[in-house]
This record gives C-alpha cells, sequence and structure tokens, in this order.
C-alpha cells in the first residue's frame, strides 16, 4: 500500500481501492474501462500521483514514515496557501473600506491574523494521531447528522474561497492585457489549473504546494522594492475616536475571521502524517505557516492601498477598474519585466485555491454514504465549476464579497472550535476512540452542540455588522457600527455547552 496514495502498489489488477473505501473487482473495472469515463479514471487511479482514498480513515499501518522534513512540508504548504494574491487584495480593505492608517491596518491586520491562525493549528493536530479528514472529525462533537450543518458551511467557505481567488486572478490577468482579455477568461485559467492539481490529490497537492511560495515570494519582494517607496505612512485614521475604534475592530474581525477559515480543513492534509507526529509540531508550524504568508500578504496590499488614494498615476486609476487591477498596477515602474512579475503573481492565487478545492471535494462525501460513493474526483470537478460560475457572476463585486463573506467564516469556524475544545478538554480528557469515525450508534447524538452552536449564532448576528444586516449591538459602536459577532457568539456557546454536554451524557449516555 502506497500511503499517501491510499491506492495499491502491487497486484493492481487483482484490486483497486475506490474512494469510498469499498472494493472493486478485477471483472467490474474491466466492464467500466469499456466507457470513456471509466477509462480515464482507472488509468489515473493507477498514476503513481493520483489519490483515490475519499473520506474514509487512514490506518496507522498506512501512514508515512515520520521524518524531520514534514515538519518543513507544514510550513511550507501554509506559507504557499495564503502568500497570494487574494490576501494581498484582502490587505486593501483597510485604507480603502475602513479608512484606516497604514499603521492601524497593519497592526490590526498583524494580531487578527496571529489570533485567527491559532484555529487552524489547533484542529491540525487532529490530523496525524487520527487520519480522519476534519469535517469527520466534527462527528466527535457535533454528532452523525448535526455535523453535517458544518459540512455544508464548510463548502460554503470553500467555494467562496475559490471565487474570491479565481476574481482576484482573472482582474489581474484581464488588466494585464490592457482589457484585451476579458475577466471571465481569467477566471477559468486559474480554475483549470486548480482542476488538474486537485484532480490527482494529496500526492501532487503535497507536492505543489511546498513550492508554489518560492515564486510569490520573489515576486512580492520586487513588488515591495518597487511600490514601497509609494506607501502613505503619514496620513491619520479618518473618523472621529469612536468610528476609529469601531474601524480597528472590523479589520481584527474580518483577518481573525479569514485565517480561522481554514480550521474546518485544518487536519485534511496530515492524515498520512504518521501518528507519532507531536502535536506541539502539527499546531506550531501550522500557525507559523499560516501567520506568515497572511501577514506579508495583507501588509502588502495595505501598503498599496494606502498608496493609491495618494499617488497621481496609474494606481489610482487602476484602483477604479478593480482590486486585481491595483495589483498589477504596483508593478508598473518595471516595465516589461514588472508585467511577467504581475503574470507569476497572479498564477499564484491557484496555491490558495488549491487546498480548498481539494478539502471540497471530501466535504461532499460527508454530507452522507450515497454522496461517499462518488468519488473525490468527481466532486472536485463540481465544485470547480461551482465556484467558477459564481465567479464569474461576481466579478464585480469583490470588496463586498471580501467584507461579508470572511466575516460569516469566522462566526461559525470560531464557534465550533470553541465546543470542540470543551469537548476535548472537559468531557473527552483527550481520549478518542477513531475506530468509530463510520459509527453513528457510537458518535454524539449532538444535541447539546447543536444548541450550543445555535446559541452562539445568535449571538454573531446581534453583534454583526454587514451591509445586509446590522445587530442591535454592532449598531451602537462608532458612526457606522463594528461587527463583534465573534465575541459575543464564541462566548455564548461556550458557556452553553458544558451544562447541555453534562446532561446529554447524563441521560443519553453518548
Amino acid at each position: 500500500m502506497d500511503p499517501e496514495k491510499g491506492t495499491p502498489t502491487q497486484d493492481v489488477k487483482a484490486i483497486d481501492a475506490r474512494s469510498d473505501g469499498t472494493q472493486l473487482s478485477t471483472q467490474e473495472g474491466t466492464t467500466q474501462s469499456r466507457h470513456v469515463l471509466g477509462q480515464w479514471f482507472l488509468s489515473l487511479a493507477h498514476s503513481k500521483l493520483a489519490e483515490t482514498r475519499g473520506i474514509e480513515r487512514v490506518e496507522d499501518d498506512e501512514k508515512l514514515p515520520p521524518q524531520p522534513r514534514r515538519y518543513t512540508q507544514m510550513l511550507f504548504l501554509w506559507i504557499s496557501a495564503n502568500l497570494t494574491a487574494n490576501n494581498v487584495a484582502l490587505g486593501f480593505l483597510g485604507p480603502a473600506t475602513f479608512r484606516l492608517s497604514f499603521t492601524d491596518a497593519a497592526l490590526c491586520s498583524i494580531f487578527g491574523v496571529l489570533v485567527g491562525s491559532l484555529t487552524t493549528g489547533y484542529i491540525a493536530t487532529f490530523g496525524p494521531v487520527s487520519g480522519c479528514r476534519t469535517m469527520i472529525l466534527a462527528r466527535y462533537t457535533m454528532g452523525w447528522w448535526p455535523s453535517r450543518i458544518c459540512v455544508l458551511l464548510n463548502l460554503v467557505i470553500m467555494l467562496g474561497y475559490g471565487m474570491i481567488d479565481t476574481v482576484v486572478g482573472g482582474q489581474m490577468l484581464s488588466y494585464i492585457a490592457g482589457g484585451d482579455i476579458s475577466v471571465v477568461a481569467g477566471i477559468l485559467v486559474i480554475a483549470v489549473l486548480c482542476w488538474v492539481v486537485t484532480e490527482f490529490g494529496s500526492p501532487l497537492f503535497h507536492i505543489y504546494e511546498r513550492w508554489a511560495f518560492v515564486p510569490q515570494v520573489a515576486v512580492l519582494l520586487v513588488l515591495a522594492g518597487v511600490a514601497g517607496p509609494y506607501f502613505d505612512v503619514k496620513s491619520p485614521t479618518m473618523g472621529n475616536r469612536s468610528t476609529r475604534i469601531a474601524d480597528r475592530l472590523s479589520m481584527f474581525s474580518l483577518c481573525l475571521s479569514a485565517t480561522s477559515g481554514w480550521a474546518p480543513a485544518g487536519a485534511d492534509y496530515y492524515v498520512y502524517f504518521n501518528a507519532k507526529t507531536p502535536k506541539w509540531s502539527s499546531f506550531f508550524f501550522t500557525w507559523l505557516g499560516e501567520a506568515l504568508g497572511n501577514i506579508f500578504a495583507i501588509l502588502m496590499g495595505s501598503g498599496i492601498a494606502s498608496g493609491g488614494f495618494t499617488r497621481e498615476s496609474s494606481w489610482a486609476e487602476a484602483h477604479e477598474v478593480s482590486p486585481g487591477a491595483l495589483l498589477v498596477a504596483g508593478f508598473d515602474d518595471l516595465g516589461a519585466f514588472g508585467t511577467f512579475c504581475a503574470v507569476i503573481l497572479m498564477l499564484g492565487v491557484a496555491a490558495n485555491n488549491v487546498p480548498g478545492t481539494y478539502s471540497s471535494g471530501l466535504s461532499f462525501q460527508c454530507l452522507g454514504s450515497y454522496a461517499a460513493r462518488v468519488p473525490r474526483m468527481v466532486w472536485n470537478s463540481f465544485a470547480v465549476i461551482v465556484y467558477t460560475i459564481c465567479a464569474c457572476l461576481g466579478k464585480n463585486h469583490l470588496y463586498e464579497i471580501f467584507e461579508d463573506f470572511l466575516a460569516l467564516m469566522g462566526y461559525w469556524c470560531c464557534i465550533w472550535v470553541c465546543i470542540t475544545i470543551e469537548e476535548q478538554v472537559i468531557f473527552r480528557k483527550g481520549k478518542y476512540n477513531w475506530d468509530e469515525w463510520n459509527d453513528r450508534t457510537k458518535l454524539p447524538v449532538g444535541l447539546a452542540a447543536l444548541v450550543a452552536f445555535a446559541v452562539g449564532w445568535v449571538g454573531a448576528v446581534v453583534g454583526m455588522d454587514q451591509v445586509y444586516f446590522v445587530g442591535p449591538i454592532a449598531k451602537v459602536i462608532g458612526d457606522g457600527g463594528a461587527d463583534v459577532g465573534l465575541y459575543i457568539g464564541c462566548p455564548l456557546a461556550a458557556l452553553t455547552f458544558p451544562p447541555l454536554r453534562w446532561l446529554e451524557l447524563r441521560y443519553i449516555g453518548r
């Protein structure tokens, strides 16, 4: 058995391991291979770079041997996934939307990222020891049926990431081409690149993410050198005192939400790692990689956006076109070499999109037994189609998508993480039976978690500050309100869950 592929390396003619864990006989395989789709799938499944495993647990004897390079693999994966153009564009929101100074935007983003990345680091520790995908882990807290709410919300996150990433890439390519190439064409380029990598699964995914950060670091350092002198580090944050506080709080919350959005996928990429992998390493290198990638990218975006309001040149004009165009304009002074760097930065968006697309295929399989029978590769293809269509429809509303979508991600992710921590520390004392991952008679019923989750959401709603709704508590902060949904929803969920879980264990027993 090749552990990282999840497919047999010997006797492939006798047995083929399918993504849902069932066995496909030689005769059945021969019958299916008569069809074009069947031939493609079987040839891909037997490729050395392909993974046909789906959501079934990776047993300890199937895992990779422990090696020091696994630590750097964790670190580079998360740097690559976050040191991308879409997170540079996220940094635009500080000066462009919240009217923060560069210093305020930088401080809010740094601390928001550092806190939000803790959630991903925590969930990542379950990957090696359990061999279970993240949304399977949710069953141990939320229960068999309620966990599917988390699955649906996670699909919204991962498909939303795909939409944002492809829009940023499409805007950049269109501006690079002087409008001769449409934004839709750029969206398709990024979508196809992500589809190719995710179809093969974990082996190619890890190879790609191990090195994807290298060209991104290079071009962003070039961008820092050429655009840095135009950063406006002197202009103050706009508004009165209460408004400034509200805007700083909203930027902090936005960056916290953006990084915590990776928590529902944090364990997906470590299931093949040896079960003896130290938990501290999974936590620390995940947290550090996600934080470093986001901080560098968001700081670049905040600097460019601050200069976009003061520099009387192509920056201001580009900002009127689209956020992606402003990214490209940062390279203007370098001529043809700047165009080359912008293309590299545009293609690098795929590094952020690949993990989300991969995890979306797994999440689809977690929706039920029938969905689990559909190969992950088919679900990945479906996910790419969905977010590509959404990106084409929402290509002119990137800032609105950023501001509203990212906050919603943070609400449920942080509430779920709070409940998971309490389940692990208070009730399980760190002891799990991972063999029960697919036995609903052994898993929690989930009533306590469901009620606590709902209570947390109520708290988040009364504190949210979004275009479509401003909660009564959010309204009283500053002139325009501030998003405090996280800080109300998480404590409410954390206070509600323990007594309800105690009652659930006492009267139901699981």
